[in-house]
């Protein structure tokens, strides 16, 4: 039996229809990726199967006793004072439990043999319950969560929401839900706070749950990762689609195609039939035109298949040529209070770069897009911008668009030559159609927001685009647009995003910010994900070499307790001198390796990331015939032991 199905849900919004004929069943262990414009009911499913919104039509079924954990884009925290508090919010009744068995065992303690018997017997009921409930477990689960969403689990307990950001709040809520037990996990945009690497940890988190996922992202990577099903809201309906983001891709495209020949055989046969009904319908043929007639009046007739979603006329125009150094940091040096972010950075942005930014929450990012742009004096260094060069930027925050005018005021203002029916035409293209354009900016949603932001960015007179988190309240539709437009630039783009498929799809050089130390990496963003993974690989053989350097040693002072080695024969002590001598080669080797991937040099230049992947290719070679010399010294010392045991006198 599914955790719960949907059977031909209809929605309104308000007078408006907003979703029709909907049905979805959904398995425990599914994980389902709802995709769709802005406004096409996402979340309204998820009202529905929780129950807080009732369908105009249909039926929602949940199986008997099914915990659903939901987070919205709307963390509400209740009474949690501390970061702990918070992430085990789910877990309230059970800490509270906790607290009670420790105030009893307090009071046990202090009345000894005089301890009343009832008392004993409700100390042992509620720490069987504890215990039932997974009291234990809480601790260790919060733990892991709070960890992997890149908090530190032993300052949770005594830091202060009040002193949490705004991202994160945002990971601290999706914390909470993930702790919480769940037959059904809805998650409403659960990657707008995250970087890559908790991008990542939540990606390995969600596919190894037992329960079912819903997940509303648009984070084409992500949802291709995780996702083995695809809901696809459209044109007022749902079609469900099997694997992940880039399988639902191929088969919407098959699927429109078969619907327009489809309606286009159709619409020919229709035609061929009316022109006989025209020429007919008089004449010695009337009888058999009327028949047709009739039958015709009763063919169900089949609706146009639905243009591209999102299609908006999304296009950056590049005015002027500009120079070739489009910006020039020299020894830059920058700093928040006592914290260094970066020191030392020298580069050069050309003209016709597409550059990503990258790196964890924290580690500056915004504050270096705004020393690079001029907002803030850099700390040391210098920062110049090239001649010519003219800068149209996409603010993370969207504080370029005036809240307090309309959005007819808002482009008339950047084209006042435009007529009325021309500034409406660009809004229009923007999905604001003629009513919405008296609305003031101040009562827009945050992906209308954005929309505005790219209108106001398309009319800039500029050579060079600045964007800073573009993608946090688009679409997946308006991002593939925004993709589409900026390879279709002819200026130069800076991009700070962790998007993956954005920055895989359009960055030709990456600046990889992190730890205070800024590597400029001149290739792609695939090609940088490929030397970080070495790089990694090659922190965690480094870490494996260690362990067995330290068994090794073990092993080594164990054969030597167990008697002189001259009482072996020469050819194990010949075996074993000679693995000793294997592994202290392979060591030097992997040494020399891990210092080639670790100098920022090998990432500097054209071939970085084949130069990378060969050396992390011959790291895995070395970590390899590095366990084979290791299980050959151990057969040797085993030898050399067992030997030097027989050769000892008898008692």
């Amino acid at each position: 039996m599914p955790l719960f199905s949907l059977s031909n849900l209809s929605i309104q919004f308000g007078a408006e229809p907003l979703l029709a004929g909907v049905s979805l069943g959904v398995d425990r262990g599914e994980r389902w990726g709802v995709v769709g414009r802005n406004g096409s009911g996402k979340t309204s499913i998820f009202r529905a199967i929780i129950g807080d919104l009732s369908p105009e039509s249909g039926v929602v079924v949940r199986s008997p006793g099914l915990r659903v954990s939901l987070l919205d884009q709307h963390r509400d925290f209740a009474a949690a004072r501390t970061v702990w508090e918070a992430a085990c919010t789910a877990f309230a009744p059970l800490l509270k439990l906790e607290k009670a068995l420790e105030e009893q065992a307090h009071r046990i303690g202090e009345l000894g043999a005089e301890v009343p018997p009832a008392l004993l017997a409700q100390y042992d009921r509620d720490l069987e319950r504890f215990g039932r409930e997974g009291g234990y477990e809480v601790q260790a689960r919060v733990s892991a969560v709070l960890h992997g969403l890149g908090f530190d689990p032993e300052s949770a307990h005594h830091r202060p929401l009040e002193s949490l950001s705004g991202g994160e709040r945002g990971r601290l809520g999706l914390a909470s839900q993930l702790v919480a037990p769940a037959d059904l996990l809805l998650l409403d945009e659960p990657t707008n706070h995250l970087d890559l690497e908790t991008t990542e940890w939540l990606t390995q988190h969600l596919k190894g749950l037992d329960s079912a996922v819903l997940l509303i992202s648009h984070d084409r990577a992500f949802l291709d990762a995780v996702a083995d099903h695809i809901l696809h809201l459209e044109a007022g309906t749902a079609v469900a689609y099997t694997g992940g983001y880039s399988a639902f891709v191929a088969q919407r495209a098959e699927r429109r195609l078969a619907e327009q020949r489809a309606y286009q055989k159709q619409a020919r046969v229709i035609a061929a039939e009316e022109d006989f009904i025209r020429r007919n319908i008089a004449g010695q043929k009337s009888s058999q035109a009327k028949g047709r007639r009739r039958r015709l009046e009763r063919l169900p007739r089949l609706s146009p298949p639905p243009g591209e979603p999102g299609a908006l006329a999304l296009r950056f125009r590049a005015e002027g040529r500009g120079g070739d150094q489009v910006l020039v940091a020299e020894q830059l040096r920058i700093a928040v209070e006592d914290r260094v972010l970066l020191s030392g950075f020298s580069a050069t942005i050309r003209r016709g770069d597409v550059l990503g930014i990258v790196g964890p929450n924290g580690a500056g990012k915004t504050t270096l897009l705004g020393t690079l742009l001029g907002d803030r004096p850099p700390d040391g260094g210098s920062v110049r911008l090239g001649e010519s060069t003219r800068l149209a930027l996409y603010r993370q925050d969207l504080n370029q668009v005036p809240r307090e005018k309309t959005l007819f005021e808002i482009i008339h203002d950047l084209r006042p030559t435009w007529t009325r029916g021309q500034v409406m035409d660009h809004l229009g293209r923007f999905d604001f159609p003629g009513e919405e354009t008296g609305r003031r900016a101040g009562t827009l949603s945050g992906g209308e927001l954005a929309r505005v932001a790219l209108a106001m960015m398309t009319l800039a007179p500029a050579n060079v685009l600045v964007f800073d988190e573009p993608t946090n309240h688009l679409d997946v539709e308006t991002i593939e647009a925004l993709e589409d437009a900026i390879e279709e630039y002819e200026g130069t783009v800076v991009l700070v995003s962790h998007d993956r498929a954005l920055l895989r799809g359009v960055c030709g050089r990456i600046w990889s910010l992190e730890d205070a130390h800024l590597t400029d990496y001149d290739g792609s963003f695939a090609d940088w994900e490929a030397s970080r993974l070495a790089r990694r690989r090659s922190a965690e053989a480094d870490v494996a070499r260690r362990e067995a350097e330290r068994r090794a040693r073990e092993k080594k002072r164990e054969g030597r307790a167990g008697g002189p080695e001259r009482s072996a024969g020469r050819a194990e002590r010949r075996a074993l001198t000679a693995a000793e001598g294997r592994i202290k080669a392979l060591e030097e080797r992997e040494a020399e390796l891990h210092s080639a991937l670790a100098d920022p040099a090998l990432y500097d230049g054209g071939g970085a990331a084949a130069r990378a992947a060969e050396l992390g290719r011959q790291l895995e070679q070395v970590r390899a015939e590095f366990s084979i010399a290791f299980r050959d010294w151990e057969v040797a010392a085993e030898a050399v032991e067992r030997l030097s045991d027989s050769s000892r006198p008898g008692p």
